[in-house]
């Protein structure tokens, strides 16, 4: 009994103490949301249509990653999705859209660029999105004989907001001196 009562009160001393303990930086300030900042919510990634085909009207758009931010500053959020067509087996191709408000609340997000089309057979991994910048690893293939399972190229690539459209950055491919 002595034992149980020993764990309970250490444990309880543990639990006590850690209320006190914060990592370095944290407030107990909410965060601003979207809402708060008198900003509209980013556009939905799911309710969105996307110019792709899947090769049947009954396979379904998966929506893989997404990110949101204000990139053109007009206080309206626009929402980054990596997409792909619904596969049971496999690695279909991604594409990556961006999205913006819909025109009426009753109407569906509307694509207003596109990153990458699935054409271009590679998979997106890593996407982050932030401020004015969508960053992620490109996956993709050498040849076209080479299986969709296994990509055997990659590049970390940046899209960066100015003047009024995104500008692509590549980081050099691993292992060779070519750059896009």
């Amino acid at each position: 009994m002595v034992h149980w009562m020993g764990t309970a009160v250490a444990l309880a001393a543990v639990v006590g103490l850690s209320s006190f303990v914060q990592p370095a930086g944290a407030t107990a300030q909410p965060t601003l949301t979207a809402a708060a900042s008198g900003m509209a919510p980013a556009p939905d990634a799911k309710k969105a249509d996307y110019p792709v085909d899947c090769g049947s009207p009954s396979v379904k758009v998966d929506v893989v990653a997404k990110g949101s931010a204000d990139f053109d500053g007009d206080g309206q959020q626009e929402t980054v999705a990596s997409v792909r067509c619904h596969s049971g087996t496999g690695t279909p191709p991604n594409a990556l859209f961006v999205l913006g408000a819909a025109p009426r609340p009753d109407q569906k997000p509307r694509v207003v660029a596109t990153m990458l089309r699935m054409k271009e057979r590679m998979t997106v991994e890593d996407l982050k999105v932030d401020d004015r910048t969508v960053s992620a690893k490109l996956l993709g293939y050498s040849s076209p004989s080479v299986p969709s399972c296994c990509p055997d190229r990659q590049r970390k690539v940046k899209w960066e907001w100015k003047d009024g459209k995104f500008a692509l950055k590549a980081a050099p491919v691993p292992g060779g001196s070519e750059s896009i």
